[in-house]
């Protein structure tokens, strides 16, 4: 009864709506993070690192996520905001934290649209290879825009469906995996050869990559963060989502890298290929007896990208919202239509994700690449900022003397929890160098593309400290209340 009152509350004041139910916010974060990371990086994952070190790779970034999960659990059915990281920060930690967080990723989202267009036109170019880019990209742009313009609930349902044939996808593939690992399905038992007669065949340093290539493919999950500000009852719906989230995500990544690298030899050469046509799924599918794998997993990526697409537009947008909300932005984003949609804000993130789109074909990409290089980084400074933020405020919680058992959602092992995803994130930003590293040589190019976000992240935060000259708050400052 306390939930519905506070959503009625929420919405009477002129905020987005609470449409979403837990299948929806279940289904969106699923459809941020099983994508291209899961179809196409594992098999390079393997490739480089061997059955053994991808597993231990995956297993690892899975630990991670698990805490940033529980700790932003803890934060969001306390406080369930469309603002997430960026309220948080500003509440629990430094309000210039919180600024450089929300712009942060939305920026980190917005360009991802351009990724994800220029990725739907190459696919789509598997099927008509003499048709125009810009015919796809348009195409679909419009397709994410026509969605986020429906009420929360129509872009929660589009979602679903598009989680769901991923999800179907994966299971099918490890049921005939381990249907002709064990000799079930097509001949002679794979058995466990490759995984046992050398699991670990390159060593620590490809390890450490594959950590950083896995700590890519997870992120999306914390989408559930946005969500909860339009859950329609958030104090139920985010702890059985973030409980179900974690273990499907993780039972999906480290079923399906276990079957690849049962199945095929890590020093096979078509697992290291970005192409459709060699994907491990396509592989293993046609190893099975599925002569259109190829087209089938074509379609399932397709629905990938746009899934990722559209997560992106929805994210995006509403974190510009929260900021013009709050007085970070221009004020005219902060309108809502009647079906509680901000269509200013949506635009404007459309607007951005074309034209980073649009700078692909100028000088040959280059002004496109680093666009994306810029938000390479993003996604893990706002996992830092998360596990930053929960610590503070079950610090603060403390601190003022209130009790923890009043917390709908608890998450375990604080502190050791945040701690361990703080340190695990800080491995895989700083071994982004370890990929710069050529034969002794240092590659200062990638070292500039890999790191440019943070230069980028902390001029947002030290120009937003100086200009308002703000600081760390005390632990007896900060603001645990929603309505506060």
């Amino acid at each position: 009864m306390e939930c519905l009152v506070l959503g009625k509350r929420l919405e009477k004041e002129g905020t987005l709506r609470r449409g979403l139910k837990s299948r929806h916010m279940t289904m969106i974060s699923l459809g941020g993070s099983i994508g291209t990371g899961l179809f196409l990086a594992s098999g390079g994952a393997i490739h480089s690192a061997g059955p053994g070190g991808a597993l231990l790779a995956y297993a690892l970034i899975g630990i991670m996520v698990y805490f940033l999960m529980t700790s932003l659990g803890e934060m969001a059915t306390h406080m369930p905001v469309s603002g997430t990281f960026s309220t948080y920060a500003t509440r629990f930690v430094d309000p210039s934290l919180g600024f450089a967080l929300g712009w942060n990723y939305w920026y980190n989202w917005a360009i991802t649209i351009a990724a994800e267009l220029s990725a739907a036109t190459l696919i789509m170019k598997f099927w008509f290879p003499d048709s125009p880019s810009v015919l796809w990209s348009g195409l679909f742009l419009l397709l994410m825009v026509g969605l986020n313009l429906l009420a929360v609930k129509g872009y929660g349902e589009s979602e679903y469906w598009f989680a769901m044939i991923k999800i179907v996808t994966v299971i099918v593939f490890i049921a005939l995996g381990l249907l002709m690992v064990v000799g079930i399905w097509r001949g002679e038992a794979a058995g466990f050869r490759n995984l046992t007669d050398n699991p670990f065949p390159a060593g620590f340093l490809a390890i450490l990559g594959v950590f950083m290539a896995a700590g890519f493919s997870f992120q999306g999950t914390e989408l559930i963060g946005v969500t909860a500000g339009e859950s329609e009852n958030p104090r139920e719906n985010i702890p059985k989502a973030i409980k179900t989230i974690f273990w499907r995500i993780l039972l999906f990544y480290i079923l399906a890298i276990l079957i690849i690298g049962l199945l095929i030899p890590h020093t096979e050469e078509q697992l290291a290929s970005s192409d459709i046509s060699t994907s491990p799924f396509t592989i293993i599918f046609e190893k099975a007896g599925l002569s259109i794998a190829a087209s089938v997993m074509n379609a399932v990526i397709l629905t990938s990208v746009l899934s990722a697409g559209n997560s992106g537009m929805y994210a995006s947008t509403r974190m510009l919202w929260v900021l013009a909300k709050d007085g970070k932005a221009p004020r005219f984003l902060a309108g809502l239509n009647k079906r509680g949609v901000p269509v200013a804000a949506l635009l404007v993130t459309a607007a951005l994700g074309l034209f980073a789109f649009l700078a692909s074909f100028f000088g040959d990409g280059v002004v496109y690449v680093w666009l994306l290089n810029a938000s390479g980084m993003s996604g893990f400074i706002v996992w830092l900022g998360i596990a930053i933020s929960h610590y503070r405020f079950r610090r603060a919680y403390a601190a003022q003397g209130r009790d923890l058992n009043d917390l709908a959602y608890r998450a375990k092992w604080f502190p050791a929890g945040p701690l361990i995803a703080m340190a695990l994130c800080a491995v895989v930003i700083v071994g982004q160098f370890v990929g710069a590293l050529n034969d002794g040589a240092v590659d200062w190019g990638y070292i500039i593309a890999s790191y440019i976000g943070i230069p980028l992240f902390l001029a947002i935060f030290l120009g937003h400290k100086w200009k308002h000259r703000t600081r760390m708050l005390k632990l007896s400052e900060c603001k645990l209340d929603p309505e506060e």
